[in-house]
């Protein structure tokens, strides 16, 4: 069964999480027949170090929001938020679906040239959620940079997911990236970042996209242009392709300390 993704690219209102959750009303709002939403890493406040003023718990109103709209959409939707657990604060996505159940992913790969390692706590397991057969693993903006934490190892999975906040100065390495994840992995890999300049003054161009597993961009979000976008993905092509050219079954088997 084919998978329609709705990818959302968009500036943030920093540190301003209700006119966030506001302004992403107004973006889903005509968004119908579709499986997955993904939305930008911590998009209710921007990629702020704030985890005092602004951390929520899994109570707190990015998650009812997320239940809200999943529940609405018929939809899984992800994302990430800063989410406090007693003395720690995690750069935590959150998989949503529609009948209220939540998963997350902690960020495993913390950005220390933006100091986040000191103001977050590091996760330390993927999630592999499902959604209608297929079988994604989420991740988060500066883990793109570590392909050992990405590897496609058995069970397989089809779908790798990076949420971002990534700079325009790397964009090089952004699209780079993506298209070697999908190449690797035998997988589709879907990257959302965000647009426009934050309170920091560092600018964000989106490139936005989503690849096929031989590399290829088949979406088509433009750069530094707000914009919803849903693509299908094809579970024929993806099996004939990973049949044809079966890279997977000749794949390391290792474990991560």
């Amino acid at each position: 069964m084919d998978l329609r993704v709705t990818i959302v690219q968009t500036f943030l209102h920093w540190e301003k999480i209700a006119e966030n959750l506001k302004h992403f009303d107004s973006l889903l709002h005509d968004v119908s027949e579709t499986d997955l939403i993904v939305l930008p890493e911590m998009f209710t406040t921007g990629f702020s170090m704030n985890t005092k003023d602004f951390a929520e718990d899994m109570n707190g109103s990015a998650v009812q929001w997320m239940k809200q709209k999943a529940a609405s959409k018929k939809a899984v939707i992800t994302g990430s938020v800063m989410i406090r657990e007693g003395e720690k604060t995690y750069n935590r996505l959150l998989w949503v679906s529609p009948d209220g159940a939540v998963q997350h992913y902690d960020k495993r790969h913390l950005f220390r040239m933006g100091n986040e390692h000191e103001h977050y706590a590091a996760g330390s397991a993927k999630i592999f959620p499902e959604v209608k057969g297929w079988k994604i693993c989420p991740l988060i903006c500066y883990d793109l940079r570590f392909p050992v934490w990405a590897r496609n190892q058995m069970p397989h999975y089809d779908v790798l997911v990076y949420v971002a906040n990534w700079p325009e100065a790397r964009r090089h390495p952004w699209k780079t990236l993506l298209t070697a994840r999908a190449i690797e992995n035998q997988s589709y890999v879907i990257g959302v970042n965000r647009i426009g300049t934050d309170a920091r003054e560092i600018a964000h161009a989106g490139d936005s996209c989503v690849c096929d597993p031989a590399g290829h961009w088949i979406s088509n979000t433009v750069p530094y242009k707000e914009s919803v976008e849903t693509i299908l993905l094809s579970r024929k092509e993806l099996d004939q392709f990973r049949e044809k050219f079966p890279v997977l079954l000749d794949g390391d088997s290792f474990h991560l300390a």
